[in-house]
């Protein structure tokens, strides 16, 4: 396909000797963002630019359904200290000493789990590190860690055990100075196939929101953002529902049900992260006082108990999970997780045949980027030591691969290769049984996102 990672716009592009995953012989055409011609053999144009497959796949881009961008990038500048990497007090000490400060002075640290070493606070880390500000983020992304340097830093001295819970954005507003290079990110998207995101961190500020559009308009973040906030309309930026994030602690059934029906009185749908059982109740009772409406999603949908599956299809609710989380974390549920709860764990197959609509994000940074290392996820159910965890919720390759090509608005609605449809695909190097067969984005070959081509190879 040519030189590697290269942008060319043209008018119209012709993929010919492809085929679908279905195994059909395919063509299309590309003209401006739209796909204009699609069938098992489209002849040449004068004048276009013809990408030759060889036998490779084509298939609508794939949209990652939750993520958190702004995170992503922040990561890309940090240590990170989580399991398996770091098992240990010892090894999170050594780890920590040999980090370099960033430009704006703090070692930040991300993944931390409480299996490395106990409840991580400010006396823990002031014992490593004392003169030099420390943030660690929780693996959950609920909480930073702030040693007495940070804490002071951020005028916070008096905080006796500097565990800051859902104080992302006031820790952020102290330490972050630089404008967010989203490019690197962008790129890393595109080379896995990705042409769209919906950025699911809740309540983005205007400045956030000014950042993700002066990124996507000027070309810096290629992929289509869709952003769970309030629409202040921004050009560049898709609006989708609401997100509002529930935790155990401050779980209030009343004051949830209200927040519901005021967003939906002004038509707007609502997400609600829900990682825990309680979570869940809480979710479904509000949405059934306040009613639900076309569009409400359950963010994660951790654990769902068996005889809560019905009341998600009585609600018409889109569940959007996160199966990589049993390749990447499933060593911890094993040990945390009592054996009579873990088919509750990230289900999947159970809830596409009881008939509740799913789709599939990363949440990266707090899971891997690549959502191809999902879609394996979610067919093969493997920890990372070969344990298989919850047989009976695997899914075909084929169902693993549509958690990705939903509408952005409708994450469970595939997309189809189709005249008139928006001109963002995936190209691949290889037949679809091979596709289907190694779900790898090593085969991704090139990205066209509204009809622009990024070629990987």
């Amino acid at each position: 396909m040519g030189s590697a990672a290269g942008r060319r716009t043209v008018r119209q592009v012709l993929i010919v000797n492809a085929q679908a995953i279905t195994g059909e012989a395919l063509s299309i055409r590309t003209e401006g963002d739209i796909i204009l011609d699609v069938g098992p053999h489209v002849r040449t144009r004068t004048g276009e630019e013809v990408v030759d497959l060889a036998g490779g796949t084509v298939i609508p881009g794939l949209h990652d359904h939750h993520v958190h961008l702004r995170a992503v990038a922040a990561a890309g500048a940090s240590v990170s200290v989580g399991p398996p990497e770091v098992a240990d007090a010892e090894a999170l000490r050594r780890v920590l000493r040999a980090t370099e400060p960033r430009q704006d002075g703090w070692i930040r640290a991300v993944g931390y789990h409480d299996s490395v070493a106990g409840e991580l606070d400010r006396r823990q880390l002031d014992d490593v590190i004392s003169t030099v500000p420390v943030r660690v983020q929780h693996r959950s992304g609920a909480m930073w860690i702030l040693n007495s340097a940070g804490l002071a830093a951020l005028g916070r001295s008096d905080h006796p055990t500097g565990r800051l819970f859902r104080e992302d954005a006031e820790v952020a507003a102290s330490t972050v100075h630089a404008p967010v290079d989203f490019a690197p990110v962008s790129a890393r998207l595109s080379a896995y196939g990705v042409v769209g995101v919906t950025e699911a961190t809740p309540n983005l500020t205007a400045d956030e929101l000014d950042s993700f559009d002066a990124a996507v308009g000027d070309g810096r973040l290629r992929q289509r953002v869709l952003v769970l906030s309030h629409d202040t309309g921004h050009t560049h930026l898709g609006f989708g529902p609401i997100k509002r994030i529930l935790d155990d602690d401050t779980l209030d059934l009343d004051d949830l049900t209200q927040w519901v029906e005021r967003n939906h009185r002004k038509g707007v749908a609502v997400a609600m992260h829900c990682v825990t059982v309680v979570q869940l109740v809480v979710a479904v009772a509000a949405l059934r006082a306040a009613g639900s409406m076309v569009g409400d999603r359950i963010e994660h949908a951790a654990m769902v108990p068996e005889e809560m599956i019905d009341d998600l299809v009585d609600l018409g609710v889109t569940v959007v999970t996160q199966p990589n989380f049993v390749a990447e974390r499933g060593e911890q549920y094993l040990q945390d997780i009592p054996a009579a709860d873990l088919p509750q764990l990230w289900r999947l197959a159970s809830l596409l045949r009881a008939g509740v609509a799913v789709a599939a994000g990363t949440d990266a940074p707090f899971g891997d980027l690549d959502p191809w290392a999902c879609m394996r996820a979610a067919r093969d159910r493997l920890c990372a030591s070969g344990a298989v965890l919850s047989v009976p919720e695997r899914v075909s390759a084929h169902t693993a691969l549509r958690l990705f090509l939903g509408e952005p608005l409708a994450p469970a609605q595939a997309r189809v290769l189709a005249p008139g449809a928006r001109a963002d695909l995936t190209l691949l190097s290889e037949p679809s049984d091979v596709v289907l067969d190694e779900l790898t984005a090593e085969l991704v070959a090139g990205t066209v996102i509204g009809g622009v081509l990024y070629r990987n190879r």
